[in-house]
């Protein structure tokens, strides 16, 4: 649930609070106080497009935050609050105590975007998905996609819920494997000549790599090798003369070790106290030596004596430097390039068998697909058919009783010639009215239309759990009864919804819990020429506002009449439906 709403540098908004609570909240005002403002902000925060256009003249940037309450927000889907915590995590956001965070998006004068999440910085994509399942934005433009084949058959398939996604995923994976072979194939039969060719120089790489059977850092280990056969005869000198001088082997006088033992042995019998953590020290230092001794001892053993191990060594360098001129950089590059070449050698296999088994999956990935696409079209048409059903009902509230929405869904006539990765289907909306069935958008006024894509937004809220929706002007059009209509309509959705309404009909703003005007006055500043902010309103500012947007009666003694008897009808319509719910 949005709780507050803070815009700064916005369009005609200098600097404006908001505060919702739950229900029903509206956002009304006089046309250019600035209401699309706290639209924009809102599609800002979902991740909409930054535009400079948009930050007032004279500011350098614009700001919008919004305090989200996730602790309300105890209706969501399951997989979406578990997607929602599992990017707060990533993110390393963190709730603060009363269970909110702040989304912020801020867009500078030069075109620059910035967007934080609980006071860290995020990607814009990220608030995004933040925002997706908390906070959907509809307006006049959302509104006219719906009319879009592509729109409409989302649509569907999200009325549908899980079983539509189950076939649509389904689907989906046949479709992107039988594309791959298909595609596999045509380009094995296309370019036999060719991939052929690839194909042995594949094969003449594979068996210069394969017969040298190189491994991972060999040539580090054979460079450390021949450094110690070369050097194997200076290294020996070394390592014998120190193990001769700890030792006494040869013609040292007496081994150092011996003299450092008979002096620890002096010291300890001297009877001086303070002399024994000497005679200790020098204890473990004969220790170490008398190690040291023997690892070069160890060290001399193991020193190569063969000359023909060096030329093993250097020969077996230069056939590997001859594979990394060819293949790679270094030996782990060579291994590389030969794991590649044999995925790439199985993908060019232009052999009769080769072919026919491709054929064959092909032809086997084709009638799973065809057989899931059939699936999902039936999953389509029932989901269709119910939401047809649904919207009809709300068409009838909504003073459109003589009209209804019909869903068809039927499989392309190409084929799997048409397949496409959202199947096999055609969707088309359609409403059932005076002049028979027509699409959308031919057939209705603007009135009318406005009331259907209301039904379906509806509709299609119902399906998700207790997030935040916006409406713009969803009333745009629509007068008298049908306003009241709409008003009831958004009211009985605020019971699982938090719903803001952006309105000018004051019949749809007589049934907010919530009433917010956007006011303007002239910039003392001189910047704009005006300057817009937000505040509730309530009482008898409340039916002053309602008898504006009336008749622009505000002043009068009728208008005020007028106002309170809406608002008076409003709240018995409200009250009689929590009764009979």
């Amino acid at each position: 649930m949005l709780t507050e709403l803070r815009i700064s540098g916005l369009g005609v908004i200098d600097e404006a609070v908001a505060d919702f609570a739950p229900g029903l909240s509206v956002l009304t005002g006089e046309t250019g106080a600035g209401k699309t403002m706290v639209v924009t902000g809102l599609r800002l925060l979902a991740g909409g497009r930054a535009d400079p256009g948009r930050v007032r003249r004279g500011a350098v940037r614009a700001v919008v935050e919004g305090r989200f309450d996730l602790a309300a927000a105890a209706t969501m889907d399951s997989a979406d609050r578990q997607q929602l915590d599992r990017l707060l995590e990533d993110a390393d956001v963190e709730l603060d105590e009363d269970g909110t965070v702040i989304a912020a998006r801020r867009v500078g004068a030069d075109g620059r975007s910035r967007a934080r999440l609980g006071g860290r910085s995020v990607p814009a994509g990220t608030l995004a998905r933040f925002c997706s399942p908390v906070l959907a934005v509809h307006g006049q433009n959302d509104q006219l996609r719906l009319l879009r084949p592509d729109r409409q058959r989302e649509a569907v398939d999200s009325h549908g819920g899980e079983p539509a996604r189950a076939a649509l995923k389904a689907y989906q994976e046949t479709y992107h494997s039988w594309r791959e072979a298909e595609r596999s194939l045509a380009e094995r039969t296309g370019r036999a000549r060719e991939l052929a060719r690839e194909a042995d120089l594949l094969r003449h790489g594979l068996d210069e790599i394969d017969a040298l059977d190189p491994r991972p850092g060999e040539e580090a280990e054979l460079d450390a090798v021949i450094r110690r056969l070369t050097d194997s005869e200076e290294l020996r000198e070394v390592a014998g003369q120190a193990h001769e001088t700890l030792t006494g082997d040869g013609e040292t006088a007496e081994p150092v070790v011996n003299v450092l033992d008979q002096l620890r042995q002096r010291l300890a019998g001297a009877g001086d106290p303070a002399l024994d953590p000497i005679a200790t020290s020098i204890d473990q230092a004969v220790a170490a030596l008398g190690d040291a001794a023997t690892e070069l001892g160890l060290y001399l053993a193991e020193l190569p004596v063969d000359a023909a191990d060096l030329d093993s060594a250097l020969e077996r360098r230069h056939d590997l430097r001859a594979l990394t001129r060819k293949y790679g950089t270094d030996v782990d590059d060579v291994i590389e390039w030969a794991e590649k070449a044999r995925t790439r050698l199985s993908e060019v296999d232009t052999s009769d068998t080769a072919v026919a088994e491709l054929t064959s999956t092909v032809a086997r990935l084709a009638a799973r697909l065809e057989e899931q696409a059939a699936e999902l079209t039936a999953v389509r048409r029932t989901a269709g058919e119910d939401l047809a059903q649904r919207v009809t009902s709300e068409l009838a509230e909504l003073s459109m009783g003589g009209a209804g929405l019909v869903v068809r869904v039927s499989p392309s006539g190409d084929g799997l010639a048409a397949a496409t990765e959202s199947g096999l289907d055609d969707v088309e909306m359609a409403l059932d009215g005076p002049s028979g069935v027509v699409p959308l958008g031919r057939g209705a006024s603007g009135g009318e239309l406005s009331r259907v894509m209301l039904a379906l937004e509806v509709v299609l809220a119902e399906r998700s759990g207790g997030g935040t929706l916006v409406f713009d002007e969803v009333d745009a059009g629509v007068g008298g009864r049908a306003a009241l209509s709409i008003g009831k309509r958004l009211a009985r959705l605020a019971r699982t919804h938090q719903v803001i309404a952006v309105t000018h009909l004051a019949q749809v703003a007589a049934f907010a819990d919530t009433h917010l005007v956007v006011h303007k006055a002239a910039d003392a500043t001189g910047g704009d020429g005006v300057v817009s902010g937000v505040r509730a309103v309530d009482d008898s500012d409340r039916v002053t506002e309602l008898a504006r947007m009336l008749a622009g009666m505000e002043d009068t003694d009728t208008g005020l009449a007028h106002a309170e008897e809406l608002l008076g009808k409003a709240r018995s319509e409200k009250s009689q439906a929590q009764v009979d719910r």
